[in-house]
């Protein structure tokens, strides 16, 4: 059993893993409940900044910030609200990299799959390959 100090309010509680890092049940459920409030002032307002979101739900910029990165939340191309990509620094609306960045990493990937490994030159004689040998008894 592994028992934890919450981050938010400090008190004990069993820690069972979970999206929430180093949070109680009562504190991620008060967070749930931040997050929906914000989904439905963004589906009222859907031209409110960060901030204005932020002072108007109590709900730190950082919190959102990590909502849009986490891709639970979205934004439409007209809203004003955008986050930097990870990698280039270009404006997205949801997630950690722009299109660009998410294909140059995806063919990345797929191209080390695609390279062979080079052959060895060297053969191995038959009495070399593995087998099993047996000690001559004299």
């Amino acid at each position: 059993m592994d028992v934890r100090n919450c981050r938010v309010c400090g008190r004990l509680y069993n820690y069972i893993g979970g999206a929430y890092r180093n949070m109680c049940p009562s504190c991620v459920s008060a967070l749930e409940d931040k997050f929906q409030d914000v989904k439905i002032y963004i589906n009222d307002n859907p031209m409110a900044s960060i901030s204005q979101i932020s002072k108007d739900c109590d709900v730190s910029i950082k919190q959102i910030e990590q909502w849009i990165r986490e891709e639970r939340l979205y934004f439409s191309d007209d809203s004003p609200i955008g986050i930097e990509c990870e990698m280039c620094g270009a404006t997205i609306k949801s997630g950690k990299y722009c299109e660009n960045c998410k294909s140059t990493m995806a063919n990345q990937l797929g191209n080390v799959y695609k390279e062979k490994k080079p052959q060895s030159t060297k053969k191995t004689n038959q009495k070399d390959a593995a087998r099993m040998r047996y000690l001559d008894k004299q």
